[in-house]
């Protein structure tokens, strides 16, 4: 039992600490080595003295930059919404617990997949029992989970003959939603002309209710309902029900073939693109998602589960495409309110017959195109 334990003592001592020499370093212990053979060979007292020296110098370097780098503390603030090649900032709050000893030349990496990634977080000189807040740039290029391990510590002091490494486990998982991407502005026209007589409650201004939240830095101080807010300790705002409300359903089938990739993630895109336009435009949108999601959002503050779904999408096999279209049909046929727009990143031309009727049908073209010529009209 005791022998596990300091195996598992170790093996967590190694990958949190690791140390590495830099070419300085390198050329001071060969000089070291040098000064050494001469000890020996002459007996002079004088280079013993000099070994000496040198020696500690590397014990004093390791003791001194295993201190900077010890008693660190990490907070990672990540923003709600993070987009495909959409870069956005990422906070990270670093505190110092050492009561009396400061941190100096401290950099700071983020562990993603066991790489560190270069922030460009340096920290020059962290005071005893105090914290400090670091801003950086965050770009993720991939769709889906972002894992982040942890932070990665680095300091060079006192000499820069070694980089002392520490780890600190930081776990965090970002959803990224798929890239917006530019909607042709006669695209557009045509959708927002798609559905014009349909409407549904919605917030805006009105003299109806709508809804109860709470208070939020910004809002209207006129609107916060006070019967509500002394019941409940809480300031609440009040919401009013504007006249009318455009629907607009949006259909995706995820069936693609392995070569088709770029097009089903081009389609996702447009997609993303689409929710984002609508929902800004004041439309209740709802996502019929193969048969993997139905999600409806009524306001920009409500389009995050949306974005997720995207994110998380799965692409289909061919083989799946008959029970894709027939939950589409489903969904479509157990609730649809306003005109349906299916995107389609690829379909079998024999079964192209067998697609729900729709109002507007639109594939992605190359990587070039936004969407196939001017897409095309279904009657519904």
């Amino acid at each position: 039992m005791a022998a596990k334990s300091l195996q598992t003592l170790v093996r967590r001592l190694f990958r949190d600490r690791t140390i590495r020499v830099t070419t300085e370093g390198t050329r001071f212990l060969l000089l070291t080595l040098a000064v050494g053979i001469a000890a020996v060979n002459t007996g002079n007292n004088l280079f013993y003295l000099l070994l000496a020296m040198m020696l500690s110098l590397v014990v004093l370097s390791g003791l001194l930059s295993e201190q900077c780098v010890r008693r660190l503390d990490f907070h990672r603030h990540l923003p709600d919404y993070l987009f495909v090649n959409q870069p956005t900032t990422a906070t990270l709050r670093v505190a110092n617990h050492k009561p009396r000893i400061p941190s100096v030349s401290l950099r700071l990496f983020d562990v993603v997949a066991g790489n560190d990634l270069d922030r460009g977080i340096h920290l020059t000189h962290l005071a005893p029992a105090s914290s400090t807040l670091c801003s950086y740039p965050l770009l993720v290029r991939q769709r889906g989970p972002y894992r982040l391990d942890g932070i990665r510590v680095v300091t060079p002091f006192p000499f820069g003959l070694f980089d002392k490494k520490s780890f600190y486990p930081l776990e965090a998982t970002l959803i990224v939603c798929p890239e917006l991407i530019p909607l042709p502005p006669l695209q557009l026209q045509t959708l927002n002309a798609l559905g014009q007589d349909h409407a549904l409650a919605r917030r805006g201004p009105g003299n109806s209710l709508y809804n109860l939240r709470e208070f939020r830095p910004g809002d209207d101080s006129r609107a916060i309902h006070w019967m509500t807010t002394a019941r409940t300790a809480k300031l609440m705002l009040k919401e009013t029900e504007a006249e009318n409300r455009r629907s607009i359903t949006l259909a995706i089938s995820t069936v693609a073939p392995d070569e088709a990739t770029h097009r089903f993630e081009r389609t996702l895109s447009i997609a993303a693109s689409l929710i984002d336009h609508f929902l800004q435009d004041g439309h209740q949108v709802r996502l019929v998602l193969g048969d993997q999601q139905d999600l409806v959002a009524c306001g920009t503050d409500q389009s995050l589960p949306l974005l997720h779904a995207l994110a998380l999408c799965k692409q289909g096999a061919p083989a799946t495409e008959t029970v894709v279209q027939q939950a589409i049909a489903q969904a479509l046929a157990e609730g649809h309110e306003g005109p349906t727009i299916l995107l389609s990143p690829w379909s079998d031309p024999a079964r192209r017959s067998e697609m729900p009727s729709v109002d507007y049908i639109m594939t992605p073209q190359s990587h070039r195109d936004l969407f196939d010529d001017a897409g095309s009209s279904v009657p519904a």
